[in-house]
């Protein structure tokens, strides 16, 4: 089993095939090269001394491509933690974007995710003042903003009043901003000469076949359960496993997901063009034309 990482190879000598299916349902972390830079950058953010133009990130990819995937696996790196005084530190404060863009809501998200009460009669004023509060007290050095597009829902008067709002934020805590979304979050992000001069933009692309994929591919199979070598990065598999994932990483990681239960189950072992071709899954584009029809 030398196609496995050690940790990996350990677990499958060990382990029963109902936990090897259940190890193949689990998340993997894969640090492939856009990834690992997009970390470190939010890696400095942590440690950046207060200025009054704190650097902030925008993170532009289609859904399902990794950005979640990236900004969970930061947030998770800085848990919330009580230090020698006692106190509660909670260095990354990670929301999502109401679906329309809406200010009460936006406060209510953060309040939320801290913990704190929402009142339904408090005034905005009172809202923005308990969060910048709150920010304050837990040492927040990053808010991230996920699905960032939801703001075009909006009209052109609320869009701008939305932005001010981030910007006042920044302002006001000298705190990194970390907004992510589809292609149109660039949109938002523009429709403000303040803000698109101080977001830098970091774009996830679709996956190609080219060596970066064929890495990824490597990488994932070091980290599946399977006693046999699968030879995902064989030209053939990869053609076909990029083809049926429209070069997107989550459904890459799905089909791989789905093709390793399905391997052990039958007792392959390893992931084989038929087991491909045989799992329940449908590609983005097949998705899509079942709607159609």
């Amino acid at each position: 089993m030398k196609h496995l990482s050690e940790k990996t190879k350990i677990f499958v000598e060990t382990a029963s095939i109902e936990d090897r299916i259940l190890s193949c349902r689990n998340n993997k972390w894969i640090g492939y090269g856009q990834a690992t830079k997009i970390m470190s950058k939010l890696d400095e953010m942590i440690i950046y001394p207060k200025n009054h133009r704190m650097p902030n990130l925008l993170i532009v990819g289609d859904s399902n491509n990794g950005k979640t995937a990236i900004l969970d696996r930061f947030k998770k790196k800085y848990e919330s933690y009580v230090d020698e005084d006692i106190s509660v530190v909670n260095p990354v404060v990670y929301v999502q974007a109401p679906p329309e863009p809406d200010e009460r809501r936006f406060y209510n998200a953060i309040l939320e995710v801290l913990f704190a009460p929402t009142r339904t009669s408090e005034k905005l004023d009172s809202r923005y003042l308990r969060v910048k509060r709150l920010l304050e007290k837990l040492r927040t050095k990053v808010l991230i903003i996920d699905e960032i597009h939801h703001v075009l829902a909006g009209a052109p008067a609320k869009q701008r009043k939305f932005l001010n709002v981030i910007k006042h934020l920044a302002n006001d805590l000298q705190i990194c901003i970390v907004c992510a979304g589809t292609k149109l979050a660039f949109n938002v992000i523009q429709s403000d000469q303040q803000l698109a001069n101080r977001f830098e933009p970091r774009v996830l692309p679709r996956w190609n076949n080219d060596i970066e994929l064929k890495r990824l591919l490597l990488s994932f199979e070091t980290l599946l359960p399977l006693q046999k070598e699968s030879l995902l990065i064989e030209p053939s598999m990869v053609n076909k496993i990029l083809s049926m994932s429209d070069g997107l990483i989550g459904e890459i990681a799905k089909i791989l997901e789905l093709s390793s239960i399905e391997a052990l189950k039958s007792g392959e072992e390893k992931i084989t063009k038929d087991i491909l071709n045989n799992i329940d899954f449908l590609s983005p584009l097949d998705r899509k034309k079942k709607f159609i029809t």
